[in-house]
């Protein structure tokens, strides 16, 4: 016994003895949702390189680790980087030179907006985006008359903020040679008594967009900059950014190897025919902060404008049921071509039929189960029977949570009172695979995770409405909510094993939060600020 107690105390001297490990950064005295498997939640961690080397009790972190960067959180709750797992962050950023129009109250609003902007516009477009006509009292769509007469001699076009509508003027109609007899498939062309209304619907926009001159690589890359900077301050360490240009990559690849955009984005190339045979052959592309991984197709457009495909007629528009944007054929042929490569499909779809269409092109090129994690993007309406094919195909279903309380107020009139029940039905979502991707679509919606959380667990708006909540049988809990815009988030663009959870070996992405969001009222949730950001350990908010 005396030889055991003295070989005990000899081991306990030289480990009490032994140098502490220096790491770069040692975070304690935190509430840390690691957001790994079993949910659980630790006081302290080091990390070092970018990434965390330990975490766990503070006792354990403190006693064996020492830093010159040691910071007490004084019990504040700390989280993985929100992920914003389908967004257009190039797009919102290049959209800085453009009026914006979002929360316009009605028509002539926007008018005057326009009036103002084109005194200082940096080209001789005027380019406004972001309007809604279903936040006016008049709800139709807006007639180019007023344009026409104060803007004869120079092109306007106005993008309506779910950007499958847009408003154009006579001189921008003339300069992409549209006329009453043009059409295009996958698109509209409104007239209204034998006249151009100068609404145009999904494909009919690019016959005038392609028009306007893009801005400057100098001032793009400016504008990528800027707008991290506003999504470090709400949270985001990354984003899933959805149909970009090979050009849009190389911006953005430029920027990060020059140290100045920290933002960790996952890419989907826009559907371009000369793309796929390109990127099949050289394969995805994968740097610290850059994944080009998929693609990012259409399968029809918004329900807000009427677009969004649909098994039967709009219960507000009888005899129409909206259109797919492109083929049942040019969907089969891209899934064709990506089946054997490591490229996701990710296909935006909004109506019923826009959702069956594409679930079918998916289940038979997939086979059955997979783990290919191809996504619908925002699979809003769903019939019935359809659900349980996202199941059997291991289809993911890529939600953004807010469009269920941004539409709510109208989605029962496009919709009627039988589809609005499978209509944003996200936790019947969740449970066919058992996860599931959250985001915002910015700027179609507002940047703020904070509001994609709230419209998860609350299906409120910020006036707290309806006062029981928006069909609260498919509200998510606060642990799916974290999960989705953390580890669901990276596993959707298989990322899951380097970030998205607090874990050794994986990045140290994560932000502190003023309260915690797991445990505070619902009301408090929009109230939330973020006070620090990290990217691979290094503050950048």
């Amino acid at each position: 016994m005396k030889i055991f107690f003295s070989f005990s105390f000899f081991s306990i001297l030289l480990f009490s003895c032994s140098p502490k490990t220096r790491v770069d950064l040692i975070l304690h005295h935190a509430v840390i949702y690691t957001v790994d498997s079993s949910f659980s939640i630790a006081d302290a961690m080091a990390i070092q390189d970018g990434k965390i080397v330990a975490i766990g009790k503070i006792d354990s972190i403190l006693n064996n680790f020492s830093s010159d960067s040691v910071l007490d959180v004084k019990g504040k709750a700390v989280y993985p980087g929100f992920i914003d797992a389908h967004c257009h962050f190039t797009g919102y950023a290049t959209d800085s030179w453009k009026c914006h129009l979002v929360g316009t109250t009605s028509f002539e609003e926007i008018t005057n907006k326009i009036i103002e902007y084109s005194k200082t516009a940096p080209m001789q477009w005027i380019y406004g985006h972001g309007w809604d006509q279903n936040d006016w009292q008049e709800k139709s769509f807006p007639d180019k008359k007023i344009l026409d007469s104060l803007f004869p001699n120079r092109p306007v076009f106005l993008k309506r903020i779910d950007g499958h509508a847009a408003l154009a003027n006579q001189k921008a109609i003339d300069m992409a040679g549209i006329t009453l007899s043009s059409t295009i498939e996958g698109g509209s062309i409104e007239k209204v008594n034998g006249k151009l209304t100068g609404m145009l619907i999904d494909n009919a926009m690019d016959l005038v967009e392609k028009n306007i001159p893009p801005i400057s690589d100098s001032l793009a890359k400016k504008y990528f900059v800027q707008l991290q900077q506003e999504c470090f301050s709400q949270g985001l360490t990354g984003v899933h950014d959805c149909g970009v240009s090979e050009h849009t990559i190389q911006l953005v690849d430029e920027v990060q190897k020059d140290g100045v955009l920290k933002m960790k984005i996952f890419a989907l190339l826009s559907d371009s025919a000369v793309y796929y045979p390109r990127w099949i052959k050289k394969g995805p592309y994968k740097t610290e902060r850059l994944h080009v991984g998929g693609f990012k197709l259409y399968a029809d457009g918004a329900l807000g404008s009427r677009g969004a495909c649909l098994l039967k007629e709009y219960s507000d528009k009888p005899k129409w049921k909206g259109f797919l944007l492109k083929t049942k054929l040019h969907f089969d042929e891209v899934a064709h071509q990506l089946i054997n490569t490591p490229f996701q499909m990710c296909t935006h779809a909004i109506g019923d039929s826009g959702n069956r269409e594409i679930l079918s092109v998916y289940a038979t090129t997939l086979k059955g189960k997979n783990d290919k994690r191809w996504r619908i993007e925002h699979a809003q309406v769903v019939d019935e029977n359809d659900f349980k094919i996202f199941g059997e195909y291991n289809i993911v279903p890529s939600v953004q949570p807010t469009h269920a309380t941004s539409d709510m107020y109208w989605a029962g009139d496009r919709l009627g009172e039988s589809r609005i029940k499978n209509a944003y039905a996200y936790q019947k979502l969740l449970q066919q695979n058992g996860w599931m991707p959250l985001g915002t679509d910015f700027p179609v919606e507002y940047i703020s995770p904070f509001k994609t959380f709230y419209a998860a667990v609350a299906r409120q708006d910020v006036n707290a409405y309806p006062k029981n909540g928006f069909q609260m049988e498919n509200a998510l809990t606060r642990e799916q909510t974290l999960r989705g815009m953390t580890i669901w988030a990276a596993k959707g663009a298989f990322e899951e094993k380097d970030k998205g959870s607090l874990e050794i070996g994986k990045a140290a992405d994560f932000i502190i939060l003023d309260q915690d969001l797991i445990k505070c009222n619902s009301y408090k949730i929009l109230k939330t600020k973020v006070e620090r950001t990290y990217i691979n350990g290094e503050r950048v908010y």
